[in-house]
C-alpha cells in the first residue's frame, strides 16, 4: 500500500477488512492515541490499558466510520468515550466495593460480638451448680426439655425450673460485671 494514502482512506479500507490498511493506520495514529489516553487518565499504566482496549475494539468500531470527519477527530471521540466508560465502571466498582466493605465490617463485628457472648456464657456457666450447668448445656445443644429430663433422670418441670434458675443467675452475673 502506498504511504501517501490519507488516514481517512486507510480507515475506510480498514473498515472494509483490509488488514494492511488497518496496520498502517494504527502505526500512524498509535502514538497520538496513547498521548491522549495518557492525558485523559493521568497514569502511564492506565493509559496503556486504555489504548490497548481501544486498539482491540477498533476493527469493529471502524465499521461505523463514514469518513465525514478526520480519522484523528473520530478516533479522539472514541478514546474520550472509552475513558468515560472506564471511569464510570471504576466508580461503580468503587461504590460496590465500599458497600461490600461496610457490610463485611458489620458482619465481622456481629460475629465477634456473638463469639464474645458465647465465650462469656461458657465462662459464666462454670459458676453455676453442676445440675444447672448440665441442664443448661443440654438445652443450649437443642435438646428438648423432655429429652433433657430423660437424660438427667428428672421431671420436665425440674428441667424448666433449672433453666429458669440458670437464666436468673446468669442475668445477675452479667449485671454485676457491668456494674464493676
Amino acid at each position: 500500500m502506498r504511504m501517501d494514502v490519507s488516514d481517512e482512506d486507510l480507515a475506510l479500507a480498514a473498515a472494509g477488512g483490509d488488514a494492511t490498511a488497518f496496520e498502517l493506520l494504527l502505526a500512524r495514529v498509535y502514538d497520538r492515541l496513547f498521548g491522549l489516553c495518557f492525558r485523559l487518565t493521568g497514569a502511564k499504566a492506565e493509559a496503556e490499558d486504555l489504548t490497548q482496549d481501544i486498539c482491540l475494539a477498533l476493527p469493529g468500531k471502524l465499521a461505523g466510520y463514514r469518513g465525514d470527519a478526520k480519522v484523528t477527530t473520530w478516533l479522539y471521540r472514541v478514546a474520550v468515550n472509552a475513558a468515560t466508560d472506564r471511569r464510570r465502571r471504576a466508580a461503580s466498582y468503587s461504590r460496590a466495593a465500599d458497600g461490600w466493605a461496610d457490610w463485611e465490617v458489620d458482619r465481622q463485628k456481629t460475629v465477634a460480638e456473638a463469639a464474645e457472648g458465647v465465650d462469656w456464657l461458657y465462662s459464666a456457666m462454670a459458676g453455676l451448680s453442676p445440675s444447672l450447668r448440665d441442664t443448661l448445656a443440654l438445652v443450649l445443644d437443642d435438646v428438648t426439655q423432655a429429652q433433657a429430663a430423660e437424660i438427667l433422670g428428672v421431671s420436665e418441670g425440674t428441667i424448666a425450673w433449672r433453666v429458669s434458675e440458670a437464666k436468673k443467675m446468669l442475668r445477675e452475673m452479667k449485671t454485676r460485671e457491668e456494674a464493676e
